[in-house]
């Protein structure tokens, strides 16, 4: 027991003490610096359900976070199994698609966000008038700016999914394929009763990390649009930021902080519920 004391006194003076704290200013109207604090009651809370910006953030967390968990899934299992199969420069192939996740998203973020740019700079509307065709605003339109943020996020973390799927493939006893081959199954059938079963355990962890990073997720879209156009792409930890420390409104920040808490231990709750009925469906 006294061996533990060291990681019970940083858990709580790291994670219970600050969650604590945010769960008291939530209901006070604490700017940040003045010692003169009242409470508020419910009041911070009933701001987020009322401020519009607020919503917008929310929705396209929830948005971005079901999106890209499902397209990575979808795209990652195909290229996994395509990486599986024996051909020239299967290696190098490889490679490029892990090492495609290896920068940072907010150095991706810069990079993409030069390509989409909607000035007469940006790589691809240059590409488009040398080609006769007219720009596009990528990044100034709201539904093509959340596509564009959207397809970022898939393109850089599809590689490293797919490299998870493909250890789990490589795990796989040969033999129940040439087992299925000899009694006349297809490749289609061998997909469905023997791969995708096998697959379940790296499903649920790459759809679980998907999911909690799609929640938190903060760099890229602000590095790519910095919430914009208007508050199209803005996402719950960036308000969460904007308004505790860029307003100095720690009360709605906090509120937010711990609306946000409780949706994401709900979400990662129901998703480890619903892995577990899966496991136990294929086991």
């Amino acid at each position: 027991m006294v061996f533990l004391l060291p990681i019970i006194a940083v858990f709580v003076g790291f994670y219970a003490v600050p969650l604590a704290q945010t769960v008291y200013f939530s209901f006070t109207d604490f700017n940040g610096f003045s010692s003169d604090i009242h409470l508020v009651g419910l009041a911070n809370y009933e701001t987020i359900f009322t401020d519009s910006s607020l919503l917008t953030g929310l929705g396209f967390t929830l948005m971005f976070a079901i999106a890209t968990t499902v397209l990575i899934t979808v795209t990652a299992i195909p290229l996994a199994i395509m990486l599986n199969k024996k051909f020239l420069g299967r290696s190098l192939a490889r490679s490029i698609f892990f090492f495609l996740g290896v920068p940072s998203l907010a150095i991706l973020g810069l990079v993409w966000q030069y390509i989409f740019s909607p000035l007469n700079s940006g790589a691809l509307n240059s590409a488009l008038r040398a080609l006769g065709l007219e720009p596009v605003p990528w990044l100034a339109d709201s539904q093509l700016a959340r596509i564009c943020v959207i397809f970022v996020a898939v393109w850089a973390a599809v590689g490293w999914h797919a490299t998870l799927y493909l250890a789990y493939m490589q795990a796989i006893p040969a033999d129940l394929y040439e087992q299925s081959q000899v009694d006349g199954a297809t490749g289609r059938q061998q997909f469905f009763h023997i791969t995708l079963p096998q697959l379940v355990p790296a499903i649920v962890v790459s759809s679980f990390l998907l999911i909690t990073g799609g929640l938190r997720v903060y760099d890229l879209p602000y590095a790519m649009t910095k919430g914009g156009p208007g508050h199209a792409t803005n996402t719950i930890t960036q308000s969460i930021i904007m308004k505790g420390l860029s307003q100095s409104d720690y009360g709605v920040g906090s509120a937010l902080a711990v609306l946000f808490t409780l949706a994401c231990l709900g979400v990662i709750a129901a998703q480890l519920r619903l892995a577990g009925s899966v496991s136990r469906r294929f086991a």
